[in-house]
């Protein structure tokens, strides 16, 4: 149960993160500043850790090339392609769609891992749970106004943030099987960093702009205060349990806890930029919570 209720917890709180990025967005930071910040300061915090407090067993690199490379994977599907294709479909499609398309990445997720691994195949009452979870979230994301607007390019693009992530569950199942959490998280950071020099290198106003508003961005104690949630909280404490607790549940039942998402960012929205609840969130709340009891069901 413990390990159940940390999942939760975990992604309870990176629900909570669209209103700290919002408010991000607007003081000025663009989507990529924001993410390139929050993984400098949990890259460092955790090398910094492994450095001074594991030195016995804190290490650089992996066993193996191939294994070096299954964590550049994770870092781009966790990490940089992720956040790119999900912040990047904002811009071309509505935010409904984009929360719709994301949050439904347990079901992707759970589709690919039973795929490659037969074990893992969902029974009839798990295929029942996780729809049922999947129409919670429309229930609380389209909250009574049941209008999409097709967006191709970035209906597309937030279709690519969803089977990023479920990607990233599927590849976690072997890394977890070789490594700590530690390591593989730290490993995250470094290449979803790594991997995102491409995109500087084609939008390098991106870089100067953030290197002009840095004197002015660390005396806003508001920005400061975000930046350091999202980098110790959100990123450096919460990637590193979500690893660790993949590990303990299996990569397919932990996944199922992202239908929380939408959840935890209307309550936060609630209290911090005074949205309102109405009736369809806890019809919605209720779906997923059924929804998720049944898909956990073996």
């Amino acid at each position: 149960m413990r390990y159940h209720l940390i999942a939760f917890f975990t992604v309870a709180i990176w629900g909570s993160t669209f209103v700290f990025t919002k408010l991000l967005l607007l003081s000025g930071l663009s989507p990529a500043q924001i993410f390139t910040l929050r993984f400098i300061i949990a890259y460092v915090l955790l090398t910094a850790y492994g450095v001074l407090f594991r030195r016995n067993s804190h290490r650089w690199l992996t066993d193996s090339w191939k294994d070096e490379l299954l964590m550049v994977a994770l870092g781009v599907t966790g990490g940089s392609l992720y956040f790119l294709t999900e912040n990047e479909a904002l811009n071309y499609t509505t935010t409904t769609n984009v929360s719709l398309i994301v949050c439904s990445c347990p079901l992707a997720a759970a589709l690919l891992i039973g795929l490659c691994y037969k074990s893992e195949r969902m029974s009839m009452v798990q295929t029942i749970g996780a729809l049922m979870a999947v129409c919670g979230v429309a229930a609380v994301v389209l909250n009574g106004h049941f209008v999409l607007h097709l967006s191709p390019l970035g209906d597309a693009l937030a279709l690519g943030a969803n089977l990023c992530w479920a990607v990233y569950s599927l590849l976690m199942i072997p890394a977890n099987k070789r490594y700590g959490p530690l390591l593989i998280t730290r490993k995250v950071f470094f290449y979803g960093l790594l991997t995102m020099i491409p995109y500087y290198l084609a939008y390098p106003s991106e870089v100067s702009s953030l290197l002009n508003r840095a004197p002015e961005l660390l005396l806003n104690v508001q920005v400061v205060g975000n930046l350091l949630f999202l980098g110790v909280v959100a990123s450096c404490i919460c990637f590193l349990v979500w690893t660790w607790v993949m590990d303990k549940l299996g990569a397919m039942v932990a996944t199922n806890y992202v239908y929380v998402n939408p959840l935890s960012t209307i309550v936060v929205a609630s209290l911090v930029l005074s949205e309102q609840i109405t009736v369809f969130f806890l019809i919605g709340a209720l779906l997923i919570i059924v929804g998720m009891v049944l898909a956990d069901r073996k």
